[in-house]
């Protein structure tokens, strides 16, 4: 009997199930978000020092939660030295009229892209009592964000903005029930339109999971600064892969690929597969729809998300 190695594709479990509100989260395997200073070159990897998240909470989610971040300050062990610490970053949470029917205000920060009732606000500076540690904004009721059921129910809005220097400030955030660990909020999400991130240092993959509503029938994908430090594959249920327009740097690179049917109310995989040696490598990314709608990028994928099964399957001589 002769063996033949089968490629195929398998539809992992709906993963709503999962619990966790970790951004990056830890299935993406991306280890920082990145802010730059206003005053950055755009060459290292940001194009507009800024970074909106949204988070999403259960209508029946009735006890306070927190955002928690991690390392928020400019400076010390993990952020990008240039030429001294000189920059500060603005944290601020928005919860009740947050959410933008101006898509591009939901994504960059141009317009009212501030709009919505102010929680809390932070700046931070090189300053070293949080480096390495974490920041809470909290305790937050649920009933201050804006309620949009199609969104996943209450809805806050976290806006981080570099504001003076040309540091790179490299952070995590954690959507928890408490303010002294990271435990999830049952039900919750997190989600965004842009990706500022860091590249792995080392040789490994990242993913990105973007969500294809039943109306999209092609999707076209934008990068920026990769360096020719990694490839970019884009794989969903109908394809097992596909190599996508990559950016050199400083440059924005993009690329247009058709859906079918299969592909809807599911999540696409963007694979990024770091080949390169570059220690401190900051990328962007976002994809837009045939409407030029950006699509969102969930912390917890949405529906379910294609994945390659390689099997060992026998068959007769």
């Amino acid at each position: 009997m002769k063996k033949k190695l089968v490629i195929g594709f398998l539809l992992i479990f709906n993963l709503t199930k999962l619990q966790a509100q970790a951004i990056p989260a830890k299935n993406e395997n991306i280890p920082f978000l990145v802010t730059f200073g206003n005053k950055a070159e755009k060459s290292w990897g940001d194009d507009d020092c800024n970074q909106i998240v949204f988070f999403s909470l259960p209508k029946d989610q009735k006890n306070p939660f927190y955002i928690r971040i991690f390392d928020p300050n400019v400076g010390g062990k993990y952020d990008e030295n240039k030429e001294g610490f000189n920059s500060t970053t603005t944290y601020s949470l928005y919860g009740a009229g947050c959410f933008s029917d101006k898509d591009e205000e939901n994504k960059d920060p141009i317009g009212n892209y501030k709009k919505g009732n102010l929680i809390n606000s932070k700046i931070f500076d090189a300053e070293d009592t949080y480096d390495d540690k974490w920041f809470v904004f909290g305790p937050i009721n649920p009933l201050e964000g804006e309620y949009l059921p199609d969104l996943g129910g209450y809805i806050f809005k976290l806006v981080i903005d570099g504001t003076s220097g040309d540091d790179g400030n490299l952070y995590r955030l954690f959507m928890s029930v408490k303010n002294d660990d990271n435990i999830p909020v049952e039900g919750g999400n997190a989600f965004m339109y842009e990706y500022s991130f860091r590249l792995n240092e080392s040789k490994q993959i990242s993913h990105l999971y973007p969500y294809i509503d039943q109306n999209t029938i092609s999707v076209k994908q934008f990068n920026f600064d990769f360096d020719n430090d990694a490839y970019v594959k884009l794989i969903a249920m109908s394809q097992p892969g596909i190599r996508v327009a990559t950016s050199k740097d400083g440059v924005w690179e993009n690329s247009l690929h058709p859906m079918k049917e299969i592909d809807k109310k599911n999540c696409l995989d963007i694979l990024i597969v770091k080949t390169g040696t570059k220690a401190n490598n900051n990328v962007v990314f976002y994809i837009v729809n045939q409407r030029d709608k950006f699509m969102q990028f969930h912390s917890i994928p949405i529906g379910a998300i294609p994945k390659k099964l390689i099997g060992i399957k026998p068959i007769k001589k």
